[in-house]
């Protein structure tokens, strides 16, 4: 007689995950008594969390009732305590696709990145918002593109100097472009950070202000902020042509990293007595 070998069980992947999690939480630290005989939370507290059943929660963990929607997953890594990383997870075994990303935080970059960015004295580097509002920045950056310790946090937005600022303005070796990249970017990343509210007063102040700002926001043009290459006019210094590139921020969606390193030697001897020499007290206002 033919043994039959049985079907291999389906690995219920979102149980798991959310049993796991569940009981990685402590209990009286979130309010909850009682004697336990077991680590973590209850699926009732879980599901009391989250502002749904019992027995649906208890479907989730058990592989049942079908997959749950993006809103459900939002509650759950909220109760859960879910870490950035630990979200997308759970949105990709649940439903099979990343997460929207939050909502961009606004308390400026940790200091960490800010010893990074410090890390490269002749090598102008920023952190800027998915709206281009530079929130972070090195000394190289302050001297070579703007003095943005001595502004106003919203005259720290790229696209309001790009396209109001005349001194920015002059500053670039070729406007239109930058112009075109900057708007072709801002439309394209606000949409993936969610930043629709604040994209949508930025535009309307910046189409009220300017002509040229209206008409390129009209094409509909997208692209992402990669890499490539600028010249900008130093008060100091002349020309100076940077290759630029941007890098995103682990555990911050909101936030792009941009360096631009001299492209050339003549380049980088220019940045160098720019960091080096008395002109360093002296920062200038030439943008991106």
């Amino acid at each position: 007689m033919t043994n039959k070998l049985k079907p291999p069980v389906e690995a219920n992947s979102l149980g798991e995950f959310l049993k796991d999690r569940r009981l990685r939480l402590d209990a009286v630290a979130l309010g909850f008594g009682g004697r336990r005989r077991t680590p973590g939370l209850r699926r009732e507290e879980v599901a009391q969390r989250a502002n749904i059943s019992t027995t649906w929660y208890t479907w989730l963990e058990q592989g049942r009732g079908g997959a749950p929607s993006p809103r459900v997953l939002d509650s759950l890594a909220e109760a859960l305590m879910l870490t950035e990383a630990e979200r997308e997870h759970l949105f990709l075994v649940a439903i099979g696709h990343r997460p929207k990303p939050r909502p961009a935080m606004r308390e400026g970059i940790s200091g960490r990145l800010q010893r990074l960015l410090d890390a490269m004295p002749t090598i102008p580097a920023t952190v800027a918002t998915a709206t281009w509002d530079i929130v972070g920045w090195n000394r190289a950056a302050q001297l070579a593109l703007a003095d943005y310790a001595a502004l106003p946090p919203d005259e720290r937005n790229i696209l309001r100097r790009i396209f109001l600022d005349p001194a920015t303005r002059a500053a670039q070796g070729d406007w239109e472009s930058v112009a075109r990249f900057l708007v072709a970017t801002f439309r394209a990343e606000t949409a993936r950070a969610g930043e629709t509210e604040r994209a949508a007063e930025l535009v309307a102040e910046l189409s009220g202000k300017s002509a040229e700002f209206a008409r390129m926001w009209t094409e509909n043009d997208v692209q992402t902020t990669g890499e490539g290459a600028k010249t900008i006019r130093h008060a100091v210094v002349g020309e100076i042509t940077f290759e630029f590139s941007s890098f995103a921020i682990d555990g911050r969606p909101d936030l792009k990293l941009m360096i631009y390193n001299p492209a050339g030697s003549a380049d980088l001897q220019k940045m160098r007595r720019l960091c080096g020499s008395d002109a360093a007290s002296q920062p200038q206002h030439v943008e991106l």
